[in-house]
C-alpha cells in the first residue's frame, strides 16, 4: 500500500503526466454525459422497452460498446462502431487492392491518406446506419416519438444528429490519443464496457443473497475466484509473445561500427486481438435475422438452438467461427513476405535461416503454430459467459467472464498502464510494480 501511495505521488509530481490524465478524465466525462442525452423528439417512457429488445445478439454487443447509449436512444447511440467497421474495410482493401497496398507502403503520408479515406467511409456508413437504427427503433417501439411528431419530419434531423454524435466521439478519441493517456478509441470502448459493470455487479450480489438458487456467500466467493482466474488467463493471452531472434550485419563507416546487435521480432500469441470474436458474433446474428421473417414455431430445431446463447450448438459453432476468423485476420494483418523483405533490406537475418523466401516461410510457420493455441484460447474465453450461466450467474455480469468485453478491458488497461509507467521510468521514478517494469505488455489494436 505504501508503494502504491508513493507511485501516486510520483505521478502527481510529473506535470505533463498529470495534465494528460486530467485531459483524459475530462474527455471521458464528456463522452459519458453525452451517452445520457436522448435524441430530441424521443419519448423517454419507451426506453425500458428498447432496453429489453437489446438483451441479446448483435444488439447487445452494440449496446455494450456504446456504454448503454444504444438502448438509451441517445445522441451517441451508434458509438464508435461505424469507425471500427470502416477501419476493418480499409485493412481488407490494403490487402486486396494494389492502390491501397502502395499507399500503405508510403509511410506517414500514406497513413494520412488512409486515415482520411477511413473517415469519409465512416461518414458513408453512418448515413446508412443511422436511418437503419431509427427504422429499427420505430419497429420495436411504436410509441418511440413524443406526441405530435411524425417520423417523416423526425428522420432527417435525427440522422444528422446521430452521424454528428459518432464523429464527435471519434474526435474525442483522437484528442485522448494526442493529449491524454492511452489509445483514445480503445479507451472510449473500454469506458462504455466498464460503465455497465457496477450495475451488473450489484444485480449479481442481490441475486446471490436473495434468490432461492442463489447459493449465498460461498457461491459468490467461488464466482469471484473464477472471475479472477479468467482475468489472469486473459492477461497471459494478451502479453504472450514468441520472440524470433534477428541478427544485423556489422557495417564500418569511417572509424565507427554500426549494426552487429541482436534484436527480436515479437510475434504476439494474440495477434488478431478481439476482431475474430466481433466477426463471429456478427455471423451468429444471422439466424436471429432469418427467424424474424419466419414463424419461430416452424423453424428447425437447429435454427432455434442457434438462437439460444447458452446452448451447446450455439457455442460450438461460435468457437469454430472464432478459430477460423483468427487465422483469417492474422493472415491479412501479418505479411511474412514483407517482413522478410524489410529485414533483408536492413541487412538483417534470422540465425540459421537464409534471407528471402526461407525467412518468410519460417516466420509463416512460426505464426501458424502459435496462432492455433491462441485461437483455442480466444474461443475458450469467448464462450466463458455460457459456462458462467451454468452457475446461475446473471446475464449482465456473465459478460465480464469472457468474450469481447474482458479482452478489451485487459488490453486497454495494460496499454494505459504501460504508458504511465514509461513516463515514470523516463523521469527516473520507480515503475508501477516493485519488481520493476512489466515486460511483454501489449494493448488492444489501435482502431
Amino acid at each position: 500500500m505504501k508503494k502504491f501511495i508513493e507511485t501516486l505521488k510520483n505521478i502527481w509530481k510529473i506535470e505533463d503526466l498529470r495534465t494528460r490524465l486530467g485531459i483524459t478524465v475530462l474527455f471521458v466525462a464528456i463522452y459519458r454525459f453525452g451517452s445520457f442525452v436522448v435524441l430530441p423528439g424521443i419519448n423517454p417512457g419507451m426506453l425500458d422497452q428498447l432496453q429489453k429488445q437489446t438483451a441479446g445478439g448483435l444488439m447487445s454487443l452494440l449496446d455494450m460498446f456504446s456504454g448503454g447509449a444504444f438502448s438509451n436512444a441517445s445522441i451517441f447511440a451508434l458509438g464508435i462502431m461505424p469507425y471500427i467497421s470502416a477501419s476493418i474495410v480499409m485493412q481488407l482493401l490494403a490487402v486486396a487492392v494494389p492502390y491501397f497496398q502502395k499507399m500503405q507502403r508510403e509511410g506517414e503520408s500514406g497513413r494520412k491518406k488512409i486515415s482520411m479515406y477511413t473517415r469519409w467511409l465512416t461518414v458513408a456508413i453512418l448515413l446508412f446506419q443511422a436511418p437503419s437504427y431509427l427504422i429499427n427503433l420505430k419497429m420495436q417501439a411504436a410509441s418511440a416519438l413524443a406526441t405530435g411528431i411524425s417520423w417523416t419530419v423526425f428522420l432527417f434531423p435525427a440522422t444528422i444528429i446521430l452521424a454528428a454524435g459518432s464523429m464527435f466521439i471519434l474526435w474525442l478519441g483522437e484528442r485522448i490519443t494526442d493529449k491524454g493517456i492511452g489509445n483514445g478509441i480503445s479507451m472510449i470502448i473500454m469506458i462504455g464496457i466498464v460503465a455497465r459493470l457496477p450495475q451488473a455487479f450489484f444485480q449479481e450480489v442481490i441475486s446471490r443473497f436473495t434468490a432461492v438458487t442463489g447459493g449465498g456467500l460461498m457461491m459468490f466467493l467461488a464466482e469471484i475466484i473464477i472471475l479472477y482466474a479468467v482475468v489472469c488467463a486473459a492477461i497471459v493471452l494478451v502479453q504472450g509473445v514468441r520472440k524470433i531472434p534477428v541478427q544485423y550485419a556489422k557495417r564500418i563507416v569511417g572509424n565507427k561500427q554500426y549494426g552487429g546487435a541482436r534484436q527480436y521480432i515479437p510475434l504476439k500469441l494474440f495477434a488478431a486481438n478481439v476482431m475474430p470474436i466481433i466477426f463471429a458474433q456478427a455471423i451468429m446474428f444471422i439466424p436471429l435475422t432469418i427467424i424474424q421473417y419466419a414463424n419461430p414455431e416452424n423453424a428447425s430445431w437447429l435454427l432455434r438452438a442457434m438462437l439460444d446463447h447458452h446452448s451447446w450448438v450455439y457455442n460450438l459453432v461460435f468457437a469454430l467461427l472464432i478459430i477460423a476468423f483468427t487465422y483469417f485476420y492474422t493472415a491479412i494483418t501479418l505479411n511474412p513476405t514483407q517482413m522478410a523483405e524489410d529485414m533483408k533490406r536492413n541487412n538483417g537475418f534470422i540465425p540459421g535461416i537464409k534471407p528471402g523466401k526461407d525467412t518468410a516461410d519460417f516466420i509463416d510457420t512460426v505464426m501458424s503454430r502459435i496462432t492455433f493455441p491462441g485461437s483455442l484460447f480466444i474461443a475458450f474465453i469467448a464462450i466463458m459467459p455460457a459456462f458462467a450461466s451454468l452457475l446461475n450467474v446473471q446475464d449482465a455480469f456473465s459478460q465480464f467472464f469472457g468474450g469481447t468485453s474482458l479482452l478489451i478491458l485487459v488490453g486497454v488497461v495494460l496499454d494505459t498502464l504501460q504508458q504511465i509507467e514509461s513516463h515514470l521510468l523516463m523521469r527516473h521514478y520507480d515503475g508501477l510494480l516493485e519488481s520493476g517494469r512489466i515486460h511483454g505488455r501489449g494493448g488492444v489494436a489501435a482502431y
